[in-house]
């Protein structure tokens, strides 16, 4: 456990992110254990001193002590943006064909600084995803002209709620969402996403919990009954295709981008294999600093959970 305790650390360091004790056990990489176990693991006598730095109730890596500040920081940040990010999720819920909405990226963990927008995932009913896009557009649009940043950057229909990402990055990103609307797709999505077992397996069921899961509005089905017509699939074909014109440049430079009838995903900065690259690199340092000590404490190599599953492979 011990060196899935500094993998653990590693990853969140590279979003210069403290970790509480419960935040260690729930995103601890490969490793099934309590938290009293990650407790002991990390008591005054463990071999984990060295390596290890505790300040205020938060663990980081050696050295990296002043990023508690930082947190603070950004936690205060946080606080001030959520009301806005649940507004405007119970906003984009009510819009036609949403079924689900959920905060991804910095602020699902509270790690945002004051220019950082507000990330979601949205899924909506098959058939009229770039539909339901372009309605989130407009209110995208309202936002800003308030002085809100919202990102909507994925989209998925119903039909493809099973992920084809395989990897650690992936398996964090469906483990810290935090669903605003649409509890029941968000149960789904964990049910057909259970592969993030095999990476973080102690991060079970949603890390907040916000309202009541957010019923639709009861307005949402007559607002959908006029686009459930032969003019609402023109509009729909006729938005999937401009658009799939527009992004197409873009999506073939970047492998994370995804554009179909059933997904929209704006991901062109390559973030998740820039963040598996740095990980990776760092943890060859680290391991170097470590030397024989640390694998015969623990009897194993975790790093090899860094490995993606082969594709569309199951644990």
């Amino acid at each position: 456990m011990y060196t899935a305790i500094l993998q653990t650390l590693l990853y969140a360091d590279i979003f210069d992110f403290p970790l509480s004790l419960p935040e260690i056990h729930r995103y601890l990489v490969g490793v099934p254990a309590s938290l009293s176990d990650v407790a002991r693991a990390l008591n005054s006598r463990s071999p984990l001193t060295d390596y290890v730095e505790t300040r205020d109730g938060f663990f980081t890596l050696a050295g990296r002590g002043h990023l508690v500040e930082l947190r603070r920081a950004r936690t205060f940040t946080a606080q001030r943006l959520w009301p806005k990010a649940i507004l405007y999720g119970q906003h984009m819920a009510a819009l036609p064909f949403v079924r689900m909405v959920a905060v991804t990226g910095a602020l699902a963990l509270d790690n945002v600084d004051d220019d950082d927008d507000i990330d979601y995932l949205i899924v909506t009913e098959p058939g009229r995803l770039w539909l339901c896009r372009g309605l989130v557009i407009l209110l995208v649009r309202w936002a800003a002209q308030r002085g809100d940043v919202l990102c909507p950057n994925f989209f998925l229909s119903t039909a493809v709620l099973a992920l084809p990402e395989h990897n650690l990055f992936t398996a964090h990103e469906v483990t810290q969402m935090v669903p605003i609307a649409g509890l029941d797709v968000y149960h789904t999505i964990r049910r057909l996403n259970a592969w993030t077992n095999r990476f973080l397996p102690n991060a079970h069921g949603t890390p907040r919990v916000i309202g009541n899961g957010g019923h639709p509005s009861r307005w949402q089905p007559w607002l959908e009954l006029p686009l459930r017509t032969r003019l609402g699939n023109l509009i729909e074909q006729w938005e999937m295709n401009r658009k799939i014109r527009r992004f197409a440049p873009q999506a073939g430079q970047n492998p994370e981008a995804l554009f179909s009838p059933h997904h929209c995903k704006g991901h062109f900065d390559r973030h998740g294999s820039r963040t598996l690259e740095e990980f990776q690199r760092r943890w060859q340092i680290l391991r170097k600093e470590l030397g024989s000590g640390m694998w015969a404490l623990d009897n194993q190599e975790p790093a090899a959970i860094l490995t993606p599953l082969p594709e569309g492979g199951h644990p």
